[in-house]
């Protein structure tokens, strides 16, 4: 995992409320908490693939659906 450091400056008289929504719109965009989530459990590279292939299924069949 990188090392990502999210800085907030305030600005002279800026408000808290105003840093704080700055800082969490920074964390979500930088995908730290999905990567956190994703990591939290390992799964087998073999259950990736069939996953990814079961997606690509689905999404051909939902496409198909609308041609």
């Amino acid at each position: 995992m990188a090392v990502t450091n999210i800085e907030v400056k305030l600005k002279r008289g800026q408000s808290i409320e105003k840093a704080i929504s700055k800082f969490k719109r920074l964390v979500k965009d930088s995908k730290i908490l999905y990567e956190l989530k994703e990591r939290q459990h390992y799964v087998k590279p073999s259950i990736i693939k069939k996953e990814k292939r079961a997606k690509a299924k689905a999404r051909m069949k939902k496409q198909s659906k609308f041609d």
